[in-house]
């Protein structure tokens, strides 16, 4: 079966294959919407449009030269727009369907976070921790004072009381072992980024955006409770809400967490 349109004819697969990459580019608009990405490919397409125009118009000199710099466009592109990539594949990896494919038990560490992040919320503690998953930041661990200890809920509420010198600065859990304290973390660049979001907030989507971990944030001010992953901030989660979210980003895609032992044996 075949649609005549003026002097175009389309077939019904015609017709899904155009519908098909109109959901590609709209889904790819609304990822990378509000992102410096966005600024970026919009330059992009500025260079394209002037190169098209300058092959129509017959400018020899100017077609030249981007002719020359079309082949490394495919590794600038790939260089530039990393994060982007990266934060787009996981968001691929933690579909619904995916994630119902493979059921991995929940791993203990999450309680120990989730009860004292709850206890700090309640306290009105602020607090950071970063969860890690597949991709290291040792150069933000180094920032940090290294602990090197087990996951536990009264560690990370001595961390974060006002009154110890660890309390600033985020704290790196991967797996089972909280790796540092007073860690730095990047700040946000998103230009469309709420501003009354304050410091630990934007430090949070700020490693999200370069990560796939995940970064929990506790409000001094409100007692409230944000997650950051993927660049994006969750608000306002409750206890039931965390473990969960925890839950279904740890259970699919777990790495092989590392426990206490596993990095007293590393030396050996």
């Amino acid at each position: 079966m075949s649609i005549k349109i003026g002097f175009l004819t389309l077939t019904i697969l015609d017709l899904l294959d155009i519908a098909l990459v109109w959901f590609v580019f709209y889904k790819g608009y609304k990822f990378f919407r509000g992102s410096m990405a966005a600024r970026m490919m919009l330059g992009l397409l500025i260079i394209l449009l002037f190169s098209i125009i300058a092959d129509f118009v017959n400018l020899a000199g100017v077609s030249e030269l981007l002719s020359i710099l079309r082949p490394v466009w495919v590794i600038a592109i790939v260089i530039i727009f990393q994060p982007e990539f990266r934060r787009l594949l996981l968001y691929l990896g933690q579909n619904p369907v995916i994630q119902k494919l493979v059921r991995v038990p929940t791993p203990q560490f999450i309680e120990e976070v989730v009860s004292a992040v709850s206890e700090l919320a309640k306290k009105n503690f602020g607090a950071l921790i970063v969860l890690l998953r597949d991709t290291g930041i040792r150069s933000v661990v180094e920032t940090g004072v290294k602990l090197q200890a087990n996951v536990n809920k009264l560690l990370l509420l001595s961390i974060f009381n006002p009154r110890s010198p660890l309390h600033d600065g985020a704290v790196v859990i991967q797996g089972d072992v909280v790796l540092a304290a007073t860690c730095q973390l990047p700040l946000t660049q998103n230009p469309a980024l709420d501003p009354t979001l304050g410091m630990r907030h934007r430090a949070a989507l700020g490693l999200s955006e370069q990560t796939d971990a995940l970064v929990l944030i506790v409000s001094e001010e409100t007692g409230t409770i944000s997650l950051a992953e993927n660049g994006s901030l969750i608000r306002g989660l409750s206890e039931e809400g965390l473990a969960k979210r925890l839950g279904e980003a740890f259970s699919p895609r777990a790495p092989k967490r590392r426990t206490l032992a596993d990095f007293l044996n590393l030396g050996e």
